[in-house]
Parts: C-alpha cells; sequence; structure tokens
C-alpha cells in the first residue's frame, strides 16, 4: 500500500501544472545594471496568446512606490494609468520553443519594442528590438 501511496502523491504535487505552459506565473524583472529585483511579472494566456502585467513594484527609496506610466505614448491606452496592473507584454504566440509576435513595454521610458521571450532552463529570456537592435533581460520564476 506504500509503494502505491507515494506516486499518488507525486502525481498531485505536479498535477496543477501538468500540461500547462511553463512560461505561465510570476517572474521577478531584474535591472540589467544593478542586478535588482524591479518587478514581478505575471504572465498569463488568453484565447491561444500570452500578456504579460505588473503584479508588483520594487521600487528604490527615491522612487514612487506607485508610479503611472506618464512617459508612454499619449495615444497609448496604457497613457498616465498605474503601472502596478498594467499589462506590458501583448499578443504573443506559440512559436516553437518560443513566444513571438507581440510587444513589450518599458513603463520606465514609455517605449514599446517588438518582443519574443523563450526559456532557458529556470530562466526566462525576454528580449525587446528596437530596428535592428535588441535587449535581453533574464528574469527569475518567483518560488
Amino acid at each position: 500500500m506504500k509503494i502505491g501511496f507515494i506516486p499518488l502523491l507525486m502525481l498531485l504535487q505536479v498535477g496543477p501544472s501538468f500540461g500547462q505552459e511553463p512560461v505561465l506565473g510570476k517572474w521577478k524583472t531584474i535591472d540589467d545594471t544593478s542586478l535588482e529585483t524591479r518587478s514581478v511579472v505575471e504572465i498569463l494566456e488568453r484565447e491561444g496568446k500570452f500578456f504579460g502585467r505588473i503584479v508588483k513594484l520594487f521600487p528604490k527609496p527615491d522612487e514612487d512606490p506607485d508610479p503611472l506610466c506618464d512617459k508612454c505614448d499619449p495615444d497609448d491606452q496604457r497613457f498616465n494609468k498605474k503601472v502596478i496592473g498594467m499589462e506590458i507584454i501583448r499578443n504573443l504566440t506559440k512559436q516553437g520553443l518560443e513566444f513571438s509576435g507581440g510587444d513589450i513595454l518599458d513603463p520606465e521610458n514609455g517605449k514599446v519594442y517588438r518582443s519574443r521571450i523563450w526559456l532557458e532552463g529556470k530562466e526566462l529570456k525576454v528580449r525587446g528590438y528596437w530596428g535592428p537592435f535588441y535587449r535581453t533581460q533574464t528574469w527569475l520564476r518567483v518560488e
């Protein structure tokens, strides 16, 4: 009886995430230069597309703890909206092992970049493109 119970227990522990995309969930964003945690972004799926919204910020002492996206384009619906709760990743679709075809907003400068994300081990690589140039960040899963 103990032999059957342990595999069942293991199955119950992995059951809820079985079959789920591994990019889904909460990720800590890390500043490129200071290497400090800046926010937590939750990635979710809606109708076959992937989106990410900021659920928490880690402001520096001199920063607004609940800022507005005042640098966003005034024509963007996110202009002057609260950053916490804001959808910064939009419309990514799964393309093999990566997700692309959408965009990502950097609320600190208001710019929107073409984007793609992919997993490398336990790290989420998030790349934003501005013309031929790009920048890649490494995000870490929130445990």
